[in-house]
């Protein structure tokens, strides 16, 4: 098995820094290039026997540690991303970047709460014309998104969160998205659809997608509502089994990166449906079939 090796490097105060993207499309397509890259790094790692390596570059004044300079680093994300908590989804390094880059909020479900909105206005408002972009990033597997789809699947499960306020609020945040993805599966492959095997699994992701498109739809409301025209709200999907980010197409087979959230209700309708007609949600449908 190849060895593979992500590594953090700064070459010292005069190195140059590496250039700021200058609008919302510039760093939507720095985010996809680097997720891309490791992708790519970490879909070779089971060839061969020799080391794979990417080396990312730190500025040192992005930490501190530039030679005779004590101030206290400023930040400079052009980026911000509201991740899930999940451990297995660090956003930093499937993004390709380093410290300072990215402003990065996480909750259970990505969902956005109260302290989640005022965190991201927060960025909106405080860290410059650098910031660019506001990314909603949910994975496959989610737990979060898993929990709100049994209660869905199970309400007399919800009588035992009744007293669990912390724990309902996410997952209340989510059921829509969860009610939302089972009225378009039933849509596309009729009222059976619920007994097939793969029917949970499938019930989770098109939730996955749709709550990070609304999420993202709804920052961009935000951002419209603040005068913020030139900040921007994209969506995607972490594949944890493909280390890639994935979002819907038409075509079924989605496409590789981030997109921009649906502008309006046909915009929505169109998303749903490629979500459930995608190879992703057939497979797991197909699953176990027999």
């Amino acid at each position: 098995m190849k060895l593979v090796e992500v590594i953090y490097r700064y070459d010292g105060a005069d190195a140059a820094a590496r250039p700021r993207p200058v609008d919302a499309e510039g760093a939507r397509q720095r985010l996809d290039e680097g997720s891309r890259a490791i992708a790519t790094l970490l879909a070779g790692r089971a060839e061969g026997s020799d080391t794979a390596q990417r080396v990312i570059t730190v500025d040192p004044r992005d930490l501190g540690i530039a030679a005779g300079d004590r101030r206290t680093p400023k930040q400079t994300p052009y980026a911000a991303v509201l991740g899930c908590s999940d451990a297995r989804v660090p956003i930093e390094l499937i993004f390709n970047e380093g410290p300072n880059d990215l402003f990065v909020v996480r909750v259970a479900g990505n969902g956005l709460g109260t302290e989640v909105l005022g965190s991201l206005n927060y960025a909106a408002d405080h860290l410059g014309e650098g910031l660019k972009l506001i990314v909603v990033i949910g994975h496959s597997g989610c737990g979060a998104v898993a929990s709100a789809a049994d209660v869905f699947l199970n309400p007399k499960a919800y009588l035992g969160l009744a007293v669990n306020h912390s724990l309902r609020t996410i997952l209340d945040r989510l059921l829509v998205a969860v009610h939302a993805a089972a009225k378009r599966l039933a849509a596309e492959y009729g009222p059976e659809v619920a007994r097939r095997r793969g029917y949970r699994d499938a019930l989770i992701e098109v939730a996955v997608a749709s709550n990070a498109a609304l999420v993202a739809f709804t920052l961009q409301q935000e951002l419209a509502g603040m005068g913020k025209a030139d900040l921007r709200a994209a969506y995607g999907v972490y594949l944890l089994a493909e280390h890639k980010v994935w979002v819907p197409a038409r075509d079924g087979a989605g496409k590789d990166g981030l997109a921009y959230p649906p502008a309006n209700a046909a915009g929505f309708a169109e998303f749903a449906d490629a979500v459930v007609r995608s190879g992703r949600i057939a497979a797991l449908l197909d699953h176990d079939a027999d």
